[in-house]
């Protein structure tokens, strides 16, 4: 149906473009953004170590997940690394400052994740690029599962290895 694939490219645009824009921020230092220096400087703060690759992995995921999600492309691949890297945003930087986005709260990024998991599970539409080439193993049941399974199972590990003890350097002689 026309209304329904409308609707499903309204949500993949505004939250592929929303997460683009975030990691074009990162990786670029466009509209205010921290760009890659300081970017890592806050994953190091945050506890993410090696740092630098972290930075990369998360802005270069939001960057291109988000545009690829936007348009379509290898969709559930897309929504699930997004889904799993709302996890890691929300639990590393928003959790502990409630609900409301005014306090820094889970708010904004929930909405997103709740956008990628949705079209996750729903499927592109047909006025996606997925949709046009006729992907059919991407409408699977199983396949959308699976992905939701993965992002969220990458989301929680991500986590968890950010707050890890550190390892003490062996004293030097």
């Amino acid at each position: 149906m026309l209304e329904t694939d409308l609707g499903l490219l309204i949500i993949r645009l505004v939250v592929g473009l929303t997460f683009a824009a975030h990691g074009a921020q990162k990786v670029f230092g466009v509209w205010g953004g921290p760009g890659m220096v300081g970017w890592t400087g806050a994953m190091e703060h945050m506890g993410f170590r090696p740092a630098r690759y972290w930075a990369m992995a998360s802005a270069w995921v939001e960057l291109g997940a988000g545009i690829a999600l936007a348009a379509g492309i290898l969709t559930p691949f897309a929504a699930a690394a997004l889904a799993g890297h709302s996890i890691v945003i929300i639990l590393k930087v928003h959790w502990q400052k409630g609900f409301w986005n005014s306090k820094g709260g889970i708010e904004f990024p929930l909405v997103l994740l709740g956008g990628a998991a949705g079209i996750l599970l729903v499927g592109p539409g047909g006025l996606s690029f997925d949709g046009l080439v006729h992907i059919g193993l991407f409408n699977e049941a199983w396949v959308k599962l699976l992905g939701l399974v993965v992002g969220v199972a990458a989301g929680v590990g991500i986590y968890l290895y950010s707050v890890r003890p550190a390892v003490a350097s062996p004293p030097t002689q």
